[in-house]
């Protein structure tokens, strides 16, 4: 038990999203909140959200970050998710400079960190663990199983192996990644569950001796051990299994004087049935630190776990006993990756146009970006969480979708698209998708969605728009009576494939921008860049006449097949940027000579740079 301090600043170790949901709840509380940044994100909204910033060169400079929570007097320092929050030693120069360290001891994270330790602290407490095996000594009847890093979280270091002749393999790969992320090359071999559901309950801990839960949260839709969707309470639960959880994480934290926000993982296998023995769970790991997930607990407890966190790191008591702690409703979260699902989930870096959320009443936008932003492949690529609330499970889901349909990211490529349609799927609104699911899945939720007629029709739209408002600008001429016969208009796709559209604003249609000569359309999430046909048919990146030939899109410069002093054709391959993982050609708008070359290949260049310049023959 320690006394309560006063805490008036808060420094926040951290980026993106999680840094602007802490800022926000020290604004709540009359805190004073400090950013850091790095150079790439001087620009950020977390930034310019919070009262005062700081430079730093990395997030993941334990003394350049400390140094600057004593230089701008913070009181605390709270390190959100990822970089530094779960490291022992960040939490430990936290508290020698004499700040407040928003998160448990450094000893209960380098103890909890470790999955060998944290297994041995759960087994006391009495949590469900799975069957362990000695690295060298597996015994053939043993498979599967899950070969992990003891230290570090995240996915890293981890593999299932399904035939004794795969383990050696499986097991220097994972040592190496394991000294690569952790610096420790130590593993773990536990018998691996098929088809299992990641299941995790929150909890809490104060300085007073109290430990509570605020309930579970299945993220059983992951790829690559990286979660995709959120949802609280977990579905279909054994009613005495749900308990079972709940008691045996609040016990394990217990045993080892837990303070702060936490999350306890399982693994459950099996599925319900009336006598409350369909099911069984095993412990995974602790997260010693809040969870990306969050908010989706928040959702069904009405609670503000920012909050509790910065009482607790204060000395306070927790605000509510276990029994005043109630779960209502349901809610579902997704996050938005800077990623291409159609192309092996590829990341994306670059720079969007525009960035808007949807959302309404009850329903939640934790997003790192927002309007114009440059997205970088420095940092982790989650653009945002989009959260809803419900009376039940499929009416979060439908909220979630309306959400989702309100959004759209223009400029490089996301999975918004493609996670609408995973939880609008038959396999997740049922309740199939385990851990291995997607990892397994090889189904139409991975091909490219075909052009939706709304986004053609909201293309056809802006494009077809004429410049003279007058009768006589109007594309099918002038007419004494009678009504306008209705608009074609040509609309074509970055691969060249063209539609002849009907204008009529009555038709529903996309969430669409005009920029330039292309539109960017959002349809449930998915967004299409289409332009006008017959520019597209004639040249790729330039008007008939330009002598600038620019890049149509933001992307990469993936060739370039001439150089200065150059004569060319008309209609000639010049080169070509890829962006959004199609290849546009660059060609030359007419015959002449290149006297400028403005970029090389490998470059990443913003739409409208200016490629090559071709000066016309005379």
């Amino acid at each position: 038990m320690i006394e309560t301090r006063t805490i008036r600043t808060v420094l926040v170790a951290n980026r993106g999203e999680i840094a602007r949901r802490v800022v926000r709840a020290c604004r709540a509380a009359g805190l004073r909140s400090v950013a850091v940044h790095t150079d790439l994100d001087a620009a950020s909204l977390h930034v310019a959200e919070a009262d005062d910033a700081v430079r730093v060169g990395s997030y993941l400079d334990v003394a350049e970050v400390v140094a600057a929570a004593v230089a701008s007097g913070a009181d605390a320092v709270h390190p959100g998710y990822g970089f530094l929050s779960e490291n022992a030693g960040f939490a430990r120069a936290v508290q020698d400079a004499g700040l407040v360290f928003v998160g448990p001891s450094p000893d209960v994270i380098e103890l909890m960190g470790r999955k060998d330790r944290a297994r041995d602290v759960a087994e006391r407490a009495g949590v469900p663990v799975t069957p362990r095996h000695d690295v060298d000594d597996v015994p053939p009847d043993a498979y599967p199983v899950l070969v992990k890093a003891a230290a570090g979280g995240g996915g890293k270091g981890m593999h299932v192996v399904r035939r004794p002749e795969d383990l050696a393999d499986a097991v220097a790969t994972a040592r190496r990644e394991a000294a690569s992320s952790f610096g420790d090359d130590t593993l773990l071999v536990e018998a691996y569950v098929e088809g299992g559901r990641h299941v995790e309950v929150q909890v809490f801990g104060d300085t007073h001796g109290t430990v509570v839960h605020l309930f579970e949260r299945d993220c059983s839709a992951q790829r690559r051990h990286q979660k995709v969707v959120e949802e609280a309470p977990a579905p279909d639960l054994d009613p005495a299994l749900r308990d079972l959880l709940h008691r045996s994480s609040v016990a394990l934290c217990e045993e080892v004087g837990y303070v702060g926000a936490g999350t306890v993982e399982f693994l459950v296998a099996g599925a319900p049935d009336d006598g409350g023995q369909g099911q069984t769970a095993y412990f995974l790991e602790m997260n010693t630190r809040l969870q990306v997930e969050h908010p989706v607990t928040e959702q069904v407890t009405g609670l503000d776990l920012v909050q509790w966190q910065l009482d607790v790191a204060a000395g306070r008591p927790l605000p509510l006993a276990q029994d005043d702690i109630t779960c209502t409703g349901h809610a579902v979260d997704v996050r938005v990756y800077a990623e291409d699902p159609y192309t092996g989930f590829l990341p994306q870096a670059g720079h969007v146009l525009d960035a808007r959320w949807g959302g309404q009443q009850g329903h939640e936008v934790h997003a790192a970006i927002e309007g114009e932003a440059l997205v970088s492949s420095a940092y982790d690529p989650m653009l945002a969480k989009l959260v809803a609330h419900g009376p039940d499970r499929d009416a979060a889901i439908d909220a979630l979708l309306d959400v989702v349909d309100g959004s759209a990211v223009e400029g490089i490529a996301t999975n918004l698209g493609w996670v609408r349609r995973l939880v609008d799927s038959g396999p997740f609104r049922s309740g199939e998708v385990h851990t291995g699911w997607l990892d397994a899945y090889d189904g139409p939720l991975l091909e490219r969605p075909h052009v939706a007629p709304e986004a053609l029709r909201a293309a056809a739209l802006l494009l077809g728009e004429p410049e003279d408002s007058s009768p006589f600008g109007r594309g099918d001429g002038w007419r004494s009576a009678g009504p306008a016969t209705p608009l074609v208009v040509h609309v074509a796709e970055p691969d060249g494939t063209t539609h002849a559209v009907t204008v009529d604003p009555q038709d529903e249609h996309a969430d669409a921008t005009a920029r330039g000569r292309r539109v960017w359309a959002t349809w449930q999430g998915q967004t299409w860049v289409l332009e006008q046909a017959d520019a597209m048919r004639r040249t790729s990146s330039a008007a008939v006449g330009d002598a600038d030939v620019v890049a149509p899109m933001p992307g990469s410069v993936v060739a370039l097949d001439v150089e200065v002093g150059d004569v060319v054709l008309e209609g000639q391959r010049l080169g070509a940027v890829e962006a959004m993982k199609m290849e546009l050609a660059l060609v030359a708008p007419h015959a002449g000579t290149v006297t400028h070359v403005g970029a090389a290949v490998g470059d990443q260049v913003a739409m409208g740079h200016v490629v090559v310049h071709v000066e016309e023959d005379a």
